[in-house]
């Protein structure tokens, strides 16, 4: 496997734990949760913290499991990356916000697909993180 091969790989493995790991975490809106950083950091760490933050302080709690279908569309430089854009349409039909006291949904919005670009960087130990992410509305993909 070439080093960009492996690189693409391990972007889309970084991709999909940082998402594993705040859809844990958002069932307890944990915003202090440990394991957020450790496929993310920069804004996007910042970002999900935020997130489940909010939903703790407003009684919120995210149920259920979103579906992924990431693919890389570039990679800088070619052959020896240190940056990956991934990009994703998110389904997030199945995950939604309950109210954490009664179990009841947060809101009548139903979920649905999300584009989502991220940017994945190799970090000064070698490893992988995502720095940055933006979900779109729904129906973006």
């Amino acid at each position: 496997m070439s080093i960009e091969d492996k690189a693409r790989k391990d972007a889309l493995t970084v991709y999909r734990g940082m998402w594993q790991d705040f859809v844990d975490a958002g069932a307890t809106s944990d915003w202090r949760s440990p394991k957020l950083g450790q496929y993310a950091t920069g804004t996007a760490l910042t970002n999900m913290s935020r997130a489940l933050y909010a939903d703790h302080y407003n009684g919120l709690v995210t149920k259920g499991q979103p579906t992924f279908q990431p693919a890389v569309s570039s990679v800088d430089p070619p052959g020896d990356p240190r940056k990956i854009v991934v990009t994703d349409c998110a389904d997030a039909t199945r995950w939604l916000k309950y109210k954490a006291d009664n179990g009841q949904l947060a809101d009548d919005t139903p979920g649905g697909r999300h584009l989502v670009n991220a940017i994945v960087e190799k970090q000064s130990d070698g490893s992988w993180k995502v720095t940055e992410y933006g979900v779109h509305e729904v129906s973006t993909c």
